[in-house]
């Protein structure tokens, strides 16, 4: 009997070599899948992926929006415009605090409970930028581990990019991609306790402030101004030893709350305690949003509100653009260093240098 792979080789010298088992490639294929970089999107890209709830495009939306690129910024615009009719669906809270306060411990926790009841939420926290380097650690998602793990939750820290107080620039322009994202509860929160707070309160609806306890004198601790603003105000870090301490700085602040003017929106601001750690008090927290939100709609304010912040957005977005077209002028760019060396050699006032410049 003839043997196949002998008459084989008789009449062929080529060797035989077995093709054994198929290797795996040497780089994960999604890996490589995720460093390629990513296609250009048209408006209606963005616009569709917004609507139908991509956290990724949602992320690469506001990446354009807080963009200084002339082409970004147009292009975002647009996207913004497109967004705006799937808008203004949700509960916006500014949460600011003292420094200590625990904001991302306690947003983390609240952020935690809100999902769990079946809430859509998005964290827009702004990081403050280095006066040298105008960099920022954008810590916010390591500070956030469980709720950055959420599937319902979208955790955005931005830079303060030289903002007042830090709040960065684009905030309001994000609110309302988050919104169009499907997102029904939207956090806000400040670097601390500073100007920031009124540019804050200029896009949210209900204002939270933190404060803690033992912290010195109570009332001292803070400006009045932030006070006035805030429509609930939370004791933080009420569990242990210090629950005691919480509950008699609550009735402290409470206290101070009581003397101010009533609000033109006819809530009565609150102090409450609560514990991100014992998960305690949060359910009151939330609780009293809620209360606020239904009743400044039901008496009209919470659209009044909501108005008046649109106008005020359009006089910050004209400040802006003659900022920028100012600066940006050529014959401006031309006279500046001149005008600057005059003023530090004592040659020309300040005030003379700037209406020479504005004459232009």
């Amino acid at each position: 009997m003839k043997n196949p792979y002998y008459e084989n080789h008789i009449h062929n010298t080529t060797p035989f070599v077995s093709t054994g088992v198929e290797q795996p490639p040497q780089v994960n294929p999604d890996v490589l899948a995720r460093l390629r970089k990513p296609r250009t999107l048209s408006v209606d890209d963005y616009v569709e992926g917004i609507v139908s709830g991509s956290r990724m495009i949602l992320g690469r939306a506001i990446t354009m929006v807080e963009s200084l690129l002339p082409a970004h910024r147009e292009l975002a615009q647009e996207i913004v415009e497109r967004c705006l009719p799937h808008s203004g669906r949700s509960v916006r809270v500014g949460i600011t605090g003292v420094p200590g306060a625990g904001k991302s411990t306690f947003i983390e926790a609240i952020g935690s409970y809100l999902t769990g009841l079946g809430n859509k939420l998005a964290v827009l926290a702004i990081d403050p930028s280095s006066e040298r380097s105008g960099g920022s650690i954008l810590g916010d998602k390591t500070r956030m581990e469980t709720l950055a793990g959420d599937a319902n939750a979208f955790i955005r820290p931005s830079p303060s990019a030289g903002s007042l107080g830090g709040v960065a620039r684009k905030t309001r322009e994000s609110i309302l991609l988050c919104e169009a994202a499907g997102f029904n509860v939207v956090f806000v929160e400040t670097v601390g306790v500073g100007q920031s707070e009124t540019q804050v309160h200029s896009m949210v609806d209900c204002f939270l402030l933190l404060m803690l306890s033992g912290a010195g004198d109570e009332l001292q601790g803070i400006k009045r101004g932030i006070m006035e603003m805030s429509d609930i105000l939370a004791i933080t870090k009420a569990d242990g030893t210090n629950t005691d301490k919480a509950t008699a700085a609550r009735i402290q602040y409470q206290s101070a709350l009581n003397l101010f003017p009533p609000h033109e929106s006819g809530w009565k601001p609150t102090s409450l305690t609560c514990s991100a750690v014992d998960k305690t008090g949060l359910t009151e927290v939330w609780k009293n949003v809620l209360d606020y939100a239904a009743l400044t709609k039901g008496n009209g304010y919470f659209d009044r509100k909501r108005r008046e912040q649109t106008k005020f957005w359009m006089y910050e977005a004209i400040n802006e653009a003659l900022h920028d077209r100012f600066y940006n002028n050529p014959q401006v760019k031309t006279m500046l260093p001149e005008l600057e060396q005059k003023v530090l050699e004592g040659e020309i006032s300040s005030f003379a240098a700037a209406r020479e410049l504005l004459l232009i």
